[in-house]
C-alpha cells in the first residue's frame, strides 16, 4: 500500500530534546515514499511551537492546551489528521529508512487494527552492564521476550505505532490524564490496544519487528535509580490500568512475563556469570510490586468515595 495514506504524529513537550526532536521529523519526511502529512503536537508550551513554526517547513505544528500530558497532545495532532491511517512517533525517536513501508503493508489485510515495530536503544553513553535485556521497556525499547518475527499480539508501543484512524477515533484515542505526565509514566498505549482490540473483537493489532526505530536513551537514564523507579510505576500503572479497564484477563501477558519470562533469565543470567543482571530483575520485580500495591491501595480509597 501507498505510505501517502499515513499522518504521522509526533508528540514534544520541551525544547531540551529540540535537536533530536528535529531528527525525528526529518526521519519521519524522509520516508520512501513519503507519509502525506506530518504533524507535530506541542504539549503546552508556546515558545517550543513558536520555535517550529518559524523553522519547520512543510509541518503543521498543533498547539495543545488541553489536558496535560503526551495523551492529550497526541490526540490534538491526531485530530488534525486527514489519512486513514495513524502513526505515532517520539520526539527523540529517529526512524529507520523504510520503517513506515513496513508498518503499513500489514494492513492490507482488513483484519489488521494497529501495529508497531522493533525499537531499538540508542546509548547515548555506554549500556550498563548490569541492564539485563527483558527490561528494555524501562528506556522505552522492545525487550527479551518480544516475537522476533511478524506476529499478532496484544498492544504495541506508542513510540512506534500505526493504526486504522476509524478504530482510533471509534474508542475516543489515548485517554487523556493516563500516560506520561511529568514524570509520571503510565501504560496509555497499552491501555489504547487493549480497548480498540475490545471494540474490534475480529481484529488484532501486528508486530512488525522489520518496522525499526532507534529510540535515544539520555545518560540519565542509564542509571539504576532510574530503572528502579521507571520499574515503580510500571507497577502502579498497571494496576490503574487494571481500575480503568475493569477487567483482569487482559493482563495476561504481563503475568507471563513476570512467571515466565523473568525467572528464566534470572537462571541464565546465574548460570552465565552475570549475577548483576539476575539482581537488576530481582529489584525491578519488588520496585514494581511496590508500585503496583501502593496503586492498589489509591485505587480502594478512590472508590470508597464514590
Amino acid at each position: 500500500m501507498r505510505a501517502a495514506a499515513a499522518s504521522i504524529v509526533i508528540a514534544c513537550h520541551t525544547e531540551e530534546r529540540f535537536e533530536h526532536l528535529l531528527e525525528a521529523v526529518e526521519s519521519a519526511r524522509q520516508q520512501r515514499p513519503a507519509p502525506d502529512q506530518v504533524i507535530v503536537a506541542v504539549d503546552h508550551n508556546a515558545d517550543l511551537c513558536h520555535r517550529l513554526r518559524s523553522e519547520l517547513d512543510g509541518i503543521e505544528v498543533v498547539d495543545h492546551r488541553g489536558e496535560p500530558g503526551a495523551s492529550g497532545a497526541r490526540n490534538a495532532g491526531a485530530a488534525r489528521a486527514v489519512n486513514p491511517y495513524l502513526v505515532f512517533l517520539d520526539d527523540d525517536v529517529r526512524a529507520h529508512p523504510e520503517w513506515l513501508r513496513h508498518l503499513l503493508v500489514p494492513f492490507d489485510d482488513p483484519r489488521v487494527i494497529g501495529t508497531g515495530g522493533m525499537t531499538m536503544p540508542a546509548w547515548q553513553g555506554p549500556r550498563p552492564r548490569w541492564f539485563p535485556d527483558e527490561f528494555g521497556w524501562v528506556v522505552g525499547a522492545s525487550h527479551t521476550g518480544l516475537p522476533t518475527e511478524f506476529a499478532p499480539v496484544r498492544n504495541v508501543w506508542s513510540e512506534n505505532m500505526a493504526v486504522r484512524r476509524d478504530a482510533f477515533e471509534a474508542v475516543g484515542g489515548f485517554r487523556a490524564g493516563f500516560g506520561k505526565v511529568g514524570s509520571t509514566s503510565r501504560p496509555e498505549d497499552t491501555d489504547l490496544c487493549i480497548r480498540i482490540g475490545a471494540s474490534a473483537p475480529e481484529s488484532w493489532w501486528a508486530y512488525v519487528p522489520a518496522a525499526v526505530v532507534d529510540h535515544l536513551v539520555p545518560r540519565a537514564r542509564s542509571t539504576f535509580a532510574f530503572f528502579l523507579r521507571r520499574c515503580y510505576w510500571e507497577g502502579a500503572g498497571k494496576v490503574e490500568l487494571s481500575a480503568h479497564l475493569g477487567q483482569d484477563r487482559d493482563l495476561d501477558d504481563e503475568r507471563s512475563y513476570l512467571l515466565r519470562t523473568l525467572p528464566r533469565a534470572i537462571v541464565r543470567y546465574l548460570g552465565g556469570g552475570e549475577p548483576r543482571r539476575a539482581l537488576a530483575i530481582v529489584a525491578g520485580i519488588v520496585l514494581a510490586a511496590a508500585g503496583g500495591a501502593v496503586s492498589l491501595v489509591r485505587v480502594a480509597k478512590f472508590r470508597r468515595r464514590r
